[in-house]
C-alpha cells in the first residue's frame, strides 16, 4: 500500500496523505491501486485496496466514503453512511478518516490551528465555482485559525480548458492570473490548484501549502482521467489520530 505524506506544518493530532496507483491488486487500466467501485474495476479488489489502506493508517479505525458528485455539500463523517451524495466531509471524532477521491481534480485539506477539526474537500473546476471551499470554510468558527492543503492535480500545463470555465471564474480573486491562452484556439490552460488558494485567501485563510505534483503528467504515481479515460482513482485522507500525542 504506497501512501504520500506531505510535509506541511499540522498539529500534533492531525495525519493526513493521499494514496498514489502503486501497491494494490486492481489489474488494467485500474493498476493497481484503484480505490473506487464506481469506475469499473472489480469490487473484489476495490475491497481489498481499502482494506489494505485503512490497515496502513495510524490511529484510524474507519474511513468515511463519499459518492462525489460536484457538487457543494459537507458532511459529517461521523454520522454519514458510506455512499452519501457530498463533495466534503468534516470530522472532530479521533479514529475516523474524512476523504475524498481524485484524479485530476483537487483536493483540499483543512485542518484547526489545534487540531481540533478537520475537513476535506473535492474540489473539479463545478466544484470550486459554485462554492464547496466556502461551504467547507463555513464548518470552521473562524477562517483565520484554518490551514489548508492542495493535493495532487492536473497542472497548469496540463489542463486544458474553454470559455465556458474562464466565464465560471470571472468575479473570482485573482482569475486573471490563473488562465493563460493554449496552442489550440478558443482554448486555455487552467491552474486549479492558484485558483483554489487565491480565494482561500480571500477568505482569510492565513497558510495554504501545496504539493506541487500533477496527476496528468505524472503517470508512474497518479491516476489521470483527462489522460487515461478510464481509470482508477486515488484517496485522499485527513483524520484526527487516536494514537497522536
Amino acid at each position: 500500500m504506497t501512501m504520500e505524506r506531505p510535509l506541511w506544518p499540522v498539529p500534533n493530532a492531525v495525519q493526513l496523505g493521499w494514496t498514489t496507483r502503486q501497491g494494490g491488486h486492481s489489474e488494467a487500466p485500474f493498476n493497481s491501486n484503484n480505490q473506487a467501485h464506481h469506475v469499473g474495476d472489480s469490487s473484489v479488489a476495490v475491497e481489498a485496496n481499502r482494506s489494505g489502506l485503512l490497515a496502513s493508517l495510524t490511529g484510524c479505525e474507519r474511513i468515511c466514503w463519499l459518492s462525489q458528485v460536484h457538487g457543494t455539500r459537507v458532511v459529517a463523517a461521523e454520522s454519514a453512511a458510506d455512499g452519501t451524495e457530498a463533495d466534503a466531509a468534516t470530522v472532530s471524532q479521533p479514529g475516523i478518516a474524512a476523504a475524498v477521491m481524485t484524479a485530476d481534480c483537487l483536493p483540499v485539506f483543512f485542518w484547526q490551528d489545534d487540531g481540533a477539526q478537520v475537513a476535506i474537500a473535492h474540489a473539479g473546476w463545478r466544484g470550486l465555482a459554485a462554492g464547496i471551499l466556502n461551504e467547507t470554510l463555513q464548518q470552521f468558527s473562524d477562517p483565520a485559525r484554518v490551514r489548508c492543503g492542495l493535493g495532487p492535480a492536473i497542472g497548469p500545463d496540463a489542463f486544458e480548458v474553454g470559455m465556458d470555465v474562464i466565464e465560471a471564474f470571472a468575479n473570482w480573486p485573482g482569475a486573471q492570473r490563473c488562465f493563460k491562452p493554449a496552442g489550440s484556439p478558443g482554448k486555455w490552460l487552467a491552474d486549479l490548484p492558484q485558483l483554489a488558494e487565491f480565494w482561500l485567501q480571500e477568505a482569510g485563510v492565513p497558510a495554504v501549502y501545496r504539493s506541487q505534483a500533477c496527476t496528468f503528467t505524472d503517470a508512474d504515481r497518479y491516476y489521470s482521467y483527462r489522460r487515461d479515460g478510464a481509470t482508477g482513482r486515488m484517496a485522499n485522507l485527513i483524520w484526527r489520530s487516536t494514537e497522536a500525542v
